[in-house]
């Protein structure tokens, strides 16, 4: 194995669409899923007319209550404990929340639809009014409600980041982002160039499908809620584009623990070529 060789330093996981990242050492990359558990449950507003199923398809983020729309869900520290079916939710160090997904839904839904009440939307928020949400999908693996379908996981490097940080003069904090994947050990950028490219990551192996093109989200603090840095303007102005990481498709299923290897492959257009 290559010293050379990225490796990955931290492994996220958002259990809901919206909110919280939680920071794991080990997750299990699933062909055609992703991460189980990423995403498995999001906030759907009541308007969005799919009934009272606990279990809805995926559908696009305008049917949800999102942080690009609402920032102020970033001020809410949500953990879960997939193990025990536990959600706990605190805001300014007090616990709000403490419930079961399964059985507490009612108390759930009720919590998010009283605090998205208290936010105010950006302008261009798809869905602008503080509706009743309420809480769909399992903890049981069977839902994935990414942004993107089909589902995927995300990867950025520390390098762009460190980029990004150095040009604006601002230290950037990597859950602005949401990446599932935190690389260290290539160039700035380098990621954006893997399009098309297969990558063992860990014991899985994935194909890079797309960079990511970002929207203001990226100017909210991923503690406070607050949108409190322009980063998205200062990406056009310094470097001439929002893109920064990419997502990739799991076609082969395996583990990824903190520590583990990127390993490049071929191309699609020519898998048997030599590196």
């Amino acid at each position: 194995m290559s010293a050379t060789e990225p490796i990955v330093t931290q492994i996220f996981v958002h259990p809901i669409k919206g909110l919280t990242p939680q920071r794991v050492d080990r997750a299990i990359l699933e062909a055609d899923l992703g991460i189980r558990g990423d995403r498995a449950f999001a906030l759907m507003f009541e308007d969005a007319g799919k009934g009272d199923e606990a279990i809805v398809p995926w559908m696009p983020k305008k049917h949800f209550a999102v942080q690009n729309d609402w920032p102020g869900l970033a001020a809410l520290e949500c953990h879960y404990d997939a193990s025990e079916d536990w959600l706990r939710v605190c805001h300014n160090g007090t616990e709000v929340l403490s419930a079961r997904t399964q059985t507490d839904r009612d108390r759930i839904n009720g919590f998010f639809s009283n605090y998205l009440a208290t936010l105010t939307p950006t302008e261009k928020a798809r869905h602008p009014h503080p509706s009743s949400v309420r809480l769909v999908g399992t903890h049981t693996g069977e839902t994935r409600y990414p942004d993107r379908h089909p589902v995927h996981i995300s990867i950025i490097s520390q390098a762009t980041l460190d980029a990004i940080g150095f040009a604006v003069g601002e230290t950037i904090d990597v859950r602005r982002f949401r990446p599932n994947v935190l690389i260290d050990g290539v160039a700035a950028w380098e990621e954006l160039n893997w399009v098309g490219r297969e990558i063992i990551l860990g014991e899985a192996k994935i194909t890079i499908s797309a960079p990511i093109g970002r929207c203001l989200n990226i100017e909210v603090h991923p503690d406070s809620g607050v949108r409190d840095m322009p980063l998205f303007s200062w990406l056009g102005q310094h470097f001439g584009h929002a893109k920064t990481g990419v997502v990739a498709k799991v076609i082969a299923t395996g583990s990824l623990s903190v520590g583990d290897r990127l390993q490049l492959r071929s191309s699609l257009a020519n898998k048997s070529a030599a590196l």
